[in-house]
């Protein structure tokens, strides 16, 4: 295998990202529990109109 100037080659590479991407995910799952939705409130939600009316009712099945 070649060295790169450094000192480390491809498979100390692949060693640490096999390593480190499993203790991503676990320290991305577990900071997901405290996450909320944020209430829409009036400001936020579409305004009652003919043109969105006729959105609401083009887009039903």
């Amino acid at each position: 295998m070649a060295k790169v100037k450094d000192g480390t080659n491809r498979r100390d590479f692949l060693k640490l990202a096999a390593t480190t991407a499993p203790a991503a995910a676990v320290a991305t799952v577990a900071g997901t529990d405290t996450a909320e939705a944020a209430a829409a409130t009036d400001e936020t939600r579409l305004q009652d109109t003919a043109h969105t009316r006729a959105y609401y009712d083009s887009t039903r099945f």
